[in-house]
C-alpha cells in the first residue's frame, strides 16, 4: 500500500537583513491554516523619462522590484485539535499572527521604526521581502458577534528582482533557502557586464563563477533587467 503523505503547508518566517544583505531568522515560522489557491508574482523595472515632448527614451534608474500577492483563509470552525482554546472563538486570534508582520519595530537608528521582513516558503517557492499591505475580510459571525472566518490579502514587496528557489527535504517538509542566507537575484542594468553587476554586490572577484552559475555565454553583454543569481 502507498505510504500516506502529509500535506505540505506554506510558512511565513520572520527575518531581518544585515548591512551586507545577509538574511537571518528572527522568530518562529508560522504555518498557514489553508494553503493559498494561487500566488501572483509581479516584476518591474524602475524607470524614468519617456514622457517629454518628442518621446524621449525611457531611462532605467534602479535594479527593479518584485511583488508577491496572495490570499489566505482562516477559519476557527475547521477541526484543529492542537489549536489553543483561546483561539477557538475568534478568527482574529489567528490572523493577528500574520498582521504582526506589518507592525513597525524599533531599528538600530534612533527614533526609527521599520516593519519586519518575511520569508514566504512553500515547497520550492521562496520569497523574501517586507509586507506592504494586508486586507482583512471578516465573515461568518457567531451569535455573539465574533468573526469565525477571515480572508487576508497579502502584498509582499522586495527592492530587487527576486527569483530564488527554496529547498524541500525528503519527507516533504519546508527546509528553507537552498543556500543559507541566500540573497535576492540581482538585476542587470543597461550596458552591464557580469563583472559590473557582481561589483555592485561586492563580489567583483567572483564574476566568473557567477557567470557559470547563471549559464551566461557572453558575460560582457547582458540584457537590461536580466536576473542574476548571486547566492552562490
Amino acid at each position: 500500500m502507498p505510504t500516506p503523505t502529509t500535506l505540505l503547508k506554506a510558512q511565513m518566517q520572520p527575518i531581518s537583513w544585515d548591512d551586507q544583505g545577509q538574511v537571518s531568522e528572527t522568530g518562529e515560522a508560522i504555518a498557514v491554516q489553508f494553503n493559498p489557491e494561487s500566488l501572483k508574482v509581479a516584476y518591474a523595472n524602475k524607470s524614468a523619462g519617456g514622457d517629454q515632448r518628442g518621446g524621449s527614451a525611457v531611462q532605467f534608474v534602479g535594479s527593479g522590484t518584485t511583488k508577491l500577492t496572495l490570499d489566505l483563509w482562516f477559519d476557527v470552525t475547521a477541526a484543529a485539535p492542537d489549536r489553543p482554546a483561546d483561539d477557538a472563538d475568534d478568527v482574529r486570534r489567528l490572523t493577528e499572527k500574520v498582521v504582526n508582520f506589518i507592525k513597525p519595530e524599533p531599528s538600530d537608528e534612533a527614533d526609527k521604526f521599520v516593519p519586519p521582513g518575511m520569508r514566504f516558503l512553500w515547497g520550492t517557492f521562496l520569497f523574501e521581502g517586507v509586507v506592504e499591505s494586508i486586507n482583512e475580510s471578516l465573515e461568518f459571525f457567531s451569535e455573539a458577534g465574533k468573526p469565525l472566518r477571515a480572508k487576508l490579502g497579502l502584498s509582499i514587496a522586495s527592492q530587487d528582482i527576486q527569483f530564488v528557489f527554496g529547498a524541500q527535504s525528503a519527507d516533504g517538509v519546508n527546509a528553507g533557502p537552498a543556500t543559507p542566507g541566500a540573497r535576492p537575484v540581482a538585476s542587470a542594468r543597461e550596458g552591464d557586464s557580469v563583472q559590473q553587476a557582481a561589483a555592485r554586490e561586492g563580489r567583483q572577484d567572483d564574476w566568473q563563477s557567477i557567470a557559470d552559475n547563471n549559464d551566461i555565454d557572453n558575460p560582457r553583454a547582458l540584457s537590461p533587467g536580466q536576473p542574476l543569481d548571486m547566492s552562490n
